[in-house]
C-alpha cells in the first residue's frame, strides 16, 4: 500500500486548520456596501478582485495586502473622491480581521493529536509570516508540528524544496488542504500524495475546474476521516 510509505503529513493552515476565508468574504461585502453610492455592489466587488490580482505579485497573500487593495480599489471606484474617514474605516477593517479570534475547523485538534503519534506533522501555508505565526500560536496547535513552512506562494518548486528539507522522498510526503490549486495539484505533479478537504467558502483565485483522477489523490468531507486510513 503506497500510504504505508508516508512519513510526513503537511497541513495547510487557512480553512484547513482554522476558519479564514469567511472573514475576507464579510470584509468584501462591507466594502461594497461602503462604496455603493459610487458603484453597484457586484461591479465594486469585481473591481476589488481585479486590484487584488494586480497586486498579488507585489504584495503576496494575507490581510495586510488585502487592506492595501481595499484602499486602492476605493480610490479607483470613487475617482479619488473618497473621504479620509472612509480610508480610516478600511484600515480599521484590516485591523479587525487581524484581531479575529481563531476558530478551529471541527475535529482538527483531535486529528492532529492522533496523527502526531505516528507521523511527523508539518504546517505548510502561504501568506504573511507575522500573521500566520500569530494565528498558529493562538490556535493552540503549535506543539503538534515538527516544522513550520510559511511561503509567499505554493508551487511545485516550493514543495520540492520542502521535501528535500525534510530529508524524505516525494512518495513519503502527504499534503492535506482545502485548495485544489495550491494544496493538491502542485503536490501531485511532483509525485507526492495529496488529500483534499473542501471548505464551504473558496476564494475565486483558488478555484479550478480540473477533475482530478490520480492514484495519489483522495477527497474527504472532514479531517477526522483521515484517521480511518492513516
Amino acid at each position: 500500500m503506497p500510504l504505508k510509505k508516508i512519513k510526513v503529513i503537511a497541513f495547510d493552515a487557512d480553512d484547513t486548520l482554522w476558519v479564514n476565508e469567511t472573514f475576507f468574504r464579510k470584509a468584501e461585502e462591507e466594502f461594497c456596501t461602503l462604496l455603493e453610492e459610487y458603484l453597484p455592489k457586484e461591479e465594486a466587488n469585481k473591481l476589488l478582485f481585479d486590484v487584488e490580482m494586480q497586486n498579488l505579485p507585489l504584495y503576496g497573500y494575507g490581510i495586510k495586502p488585502f487592506t492595501l487593495s481595499l484602499i486602492e480599489a476605493a480610490i479607483k471606484i470613487s475617482n479619488g473622491d473618497m473621504t479620509i474617514d472612509l480610508v480610516q474605516r478600511l484600515i480599521e477593517k484590516g485591523k479587525e480581521m487581524l484581531r479575529e479570534p481563531i476558530e478551529l475547523i471541527d475535529g482538527i485538534d483531535e486529528t492532529l493529536r492522533r496523527l502526531s503519534e505516528k507521523y511527523r506533522l508539518v504546517m505548510a501555508t502561504k501568506g504573511d509570516l507575522l500573521d500566520q505565526e500569530r494565528k498558529l500560536i493562538k490556535s493552540g496547535l503549535e506543539n503538534y508540528f515538527h516544522h513550520i513552512e510559511i511561503v509567499s506562494d505554493k508551487t511545485e518548486k516550493q514543495y520540492k524544496k520542502l521535501v528535500k528539507h525534510l530529508d524524505i522522498t516525494e512518495n513519503e510526503f502527504l499534503m492535506v488542504g482545502n485548495s485544489l490549486k495550491s494544496d493538491i495539484l502542485p503536490v501531485l505533479n511532483i509525485g507526492a500524495h495529496a488529500f483534499h478537504i473542501p471548505f464551504h467558502t473558496t476564494w475565486t483565485h483558488e478555484m479550478v475546474d480540473d477533475k482530478i483522477d490520480h492514484p495519489n489523490f483522495r477527497s474527504f468531507a472532514k479531517a477526522s476521516e483521515l484517521l480511518q486510513i492513516l
